[in-house]
């Protein structure tokens, strides 16, 4: 067999790191971390070496199939490329011509930010469609930073990246990335970055409810309650105005502001509520302060709660007040090579614009928080979703009371959803249409590189051949684009037609190439000469210039968020006052083999000892009369699932875990050649009712009981 080695790159997360890949007979047959990459430096994952996997599996769909039949009965049979996409202009327009516009409801999966066809040609598709009732995966993830962001610095994705490789001091809340590689944080090799950190006699210390993998090498790890986060930083926040200790930038105002919300914010009251000691809370603060350097991080754990908007204003409010943003070894903006931000690739976000028709919650950037779906779609009336279409995504599965979800979707007229699996969402698809995977398309990183801890850049081409008779997703998206507008009632103008063709019919190679080309720092040449990678230098400077502000000022007193602090005062009150009986606060975990609610199928991910446990203190298991390894029945508001208990000293008392994404394999889905993972699904038991004031899912902090099976 001729045996070729070429560079890569892995796409499951948000780390890219670059890969060193063995090709035999047009089979990936080896990987490894490439070293010469600037930004990964030969870091790998157990993901990035199952890249492989996905463009092997046996279970991945190779061609479009439509569904004949209902429920468990149902089959699917393979049919051409033109008869699908005809099938689901069809189904799309229909419902459109006798509904309207809004009666088309799209949702985005992670996966898109990942796949560049996505981000160059699948918004175009979308916003040709012109339908209110957007959704994506950034409702359960990530909406209170992007909403942070653009109140604070103008845009949505101007998200400050904490400089690791340089700070002195690592303060981080409610994020593990020893497990997820980072999030809006893309830091690959964080494992040796923590260790250069130590090395330089630095400090990294965790707040989290579990002591995770990120607490157990850290230098202290506190726990602290789930939902009580923003009472922590607040009181922080305290301290260092009280005692003088804040030297904000020259373009920041409203820290009176600030002040004054701040002032009930005492650690004492902040101690009662997390049962973080209020001494702690003020030893912290001024660790803060003093360093030479030093960054507050929060991620999954704080954005995924009731109080997640107020939970990332505080933490830029500590950045900026302490003197560590836009500062070497603090916090910074990148300037990528193609820069989506300054370029106005991505818009700069707006909220409330208008409305989801049955709760009347707000929009922001364009979509709706995913926890309205359900009843977006089960709700008759002017806009009801009548017909679905899904890209990369598996809501059932990852979103809030994901099983009523699932029988909404039975009520539709149409779905149809561009996916290389049937899964737990797509099964309800009536055709589903599968892309390339990662290792036949090109790749450049279009949002990861915007939100790296160095300066890179690195195009990779394809690996492996398109197969015969695929089609790339950007592919998909200008036929169903232009299919759709030429099936409607009313068709956009001739003018509007021409130019969405042109603009689609551009390949994602070429849109790059114009990017960089008007970025300046490197060229399509350049980094066709170097798929290892370009290294455009450390984090450096860049304010104010780079704020997308009226007067390049940052203003800190957003009204938006200050408006939620006295629900936060009530939720905090009634904590410190109200005894918690036999209630435990539920949260979700991830680990290093786990690719959020997919590649479960793989053997390589899954072989090992099981991960799919609830996880409790031992003193909660005894004051039950649980064993551990017992079945138990952990209940929600919203329903109930059974699964296996493991009893666990890195449990805070009072807190339960169970992991994201699990719980395939159910509801008559078979894969043919997949292995049983053991685990249900966490969104069987999260509530879309309760929401950040950004809209995002409350996935962590849920109230649920855990009695015997």
């Amino acid at each position: 067999m001729a045996s070729t080695r070429t560079l890569g790159v892995c796409n499951l997360c948000e780390a890219i790191c670059g890969l060193v890949l063995t090709v035999e007979d047009g089979r990936v047959t080896g990987v490894r971390g490439n070293p010469d990459d600037p930004l990964s430096r030969g870091h790998i994952c157990p993901k990035g070496v199952a890249l492989p996997d996905v463009t092997d599996d046996p279970d991945r769909l190779r061609r479009p199939v439509r569904r004949e039949g209902e429920g468990a009965g149902a089959r699917w049979v393979e049919i051409g490329w033109d008869e699908a996409l005809d099938l689901t202009a069809d189904g799309i327009a229909r419902a459109v011509n006798e509904h309207g516009r809004d009666a088309l409801g799209v949702y985005l999966g992670n996966p898109n930010a990942h796949s560049l066809g996505s981000q160059t040609h699948g918004i175009a598709m979308l916003k040709s469609f012109r339908t209110r009732n957007k959704f994506s995966a950034s409702s359960v993830d990530q909406v209170p930073h992007q909403l942070v962001a653009w109140q604070l610095f103008g845009h949505q994705l101007l998200i400050p990246v904490p400089d690791i490789d340089r700070t002195s001091y690592f303060l981080v809340l409610g994020a593990n990335p020893m497990a997820s590689n980072g999030s809006l944080m893309t830091v690959p090799d964080f494992p040796q970055r923590v260790r250069e950190l130590q090395a330089r006699g630095g400090r990294m210390v965790v707040l989290d409810p579990r002591r995770t993998e990120t607490a157990k090498v850290a230098d202290e790890h506190h726990f602290v309650r789930p939902g009580t986060d923003a009472a922590v930083l607040l009181a922080m926040l305290h301290v260092l105005l009280a005692e003088g200790l804040t030297a904000p930038p020259s373009y920041v105002e409203g820290v009176q502001a600030v002040r004054l919300a701040v002032a009930d914010w005492t650690p004492e009251r902040a101690a009662m509520a997390s049962g973080l000691p209020a001494d702690e809370i003020r030893r912290l603060a001024r660790e803060l302060a003093a360093a030479d350097a030093a960054v507050v991080y929060g991620r999954m754990g704080l954005s995924t709660q009731g109080f997640g908007s107020l939970c990332q204003w505080a933490i830029c409010c500590l950045n900026l007040l302490t003197g560590n943003f836009d500062r070497e070894g603090g916090v910074m903006f990148t300037e990528p090579a193609a820069d989506i931000v300054g370029r106005g690739i991505v818009g700069r976000g707006h909220w409330d614009v208008w409305r989801s028709r049955v709760r009347g919650a707000p929009e922001f950037a364009g979509e709706l928080p995913v926890s309205v779906l359900r009843e977006e779609i089960e709700t008759p009336g002017d806009g009801q979703v009548r017909a679905l279409l899904t890209l990369a995504g598996n809501p059932v599965l990852s979103t809030p009371d994901g099983a009523s979800l699932a029988r909404a979707l039975e009520g539709l007229d149409f779905m149809a959803a561009i996916d290389l699996y049937l899964n737990e969402t797509t099964r309800h698809a009536d055709v589903v249409l599968p892309p390339t995977t990662a290792l036949e398309r090109d790749q450049y990183d279009l949002v990861f590189h915007a939100l790296a801890v160095r300066n890179t850049a690195r195009w990779t081409p394809a690996v492996l051949p398109k197969p015969v008779g695929a089609m790339h997703d950007w592919e998909i998206y200008r036929e169903l684009a232009l299919r759709v507008a030429a099936r409607l009632q009313k068709p956009p103008s001739r003018r509007r037609l021409l130019a969405l063709r042109a603009r689609l019919s551009v390949s994602p190679r070429t849109v790059v190439a114009g990017l960089l080309l008007s970025g300046r720092r490197t060229t399509m040449r350049a980094l066709r000469a170097h798929p290892e990678g370009v290294d455009l230098g450390p984090l450096r400077p860049t304010m104010p210039g780079r704020l997308q502000t009226p007067g390049k000022k940052v203003r800190l007193a957003v009204d938006l968020v200050l408006g939620d602090l006295p629900r936060l005062a009530r939720h905090v009150d009634d904590l410190a006052a109200t005894p918690t009986g036999d209630e435990l606060l539920l949260i979700g975990r991830r680990h290093r083999s786990d690719n959020n609610s997919w590649m479960h199928n793989s053997p390589r991910l899954t072989r090992g000892r099981p991960r799919h446990q609830l996880l409790m203190h031992p003193d909660d298991l005894a004051a039950r009369g649980l064993e551990d390894g017992a079945t138990v029945r952990v209940a929600s508001r919203v329903g109930e699932v059974a699964t296996q208990v493991q009893a666990s000293d890195d449990m805070m008392r009072g807190v339960v875990s169970l992991p994201h994404g699990y719980g395939h394999q159910r509801d008559g889905v078979r894969l043919a050649h997949a292995r049983t993972v053991p685990g249900v699904s966490i969104n069987d038991l999260t509530d879309p009712e309760r929401l950040d004031v950004s809209g995002n899912a409350a996935l962590n902090g849920v109230p649920v009981r855990v009695t015997p099976a």
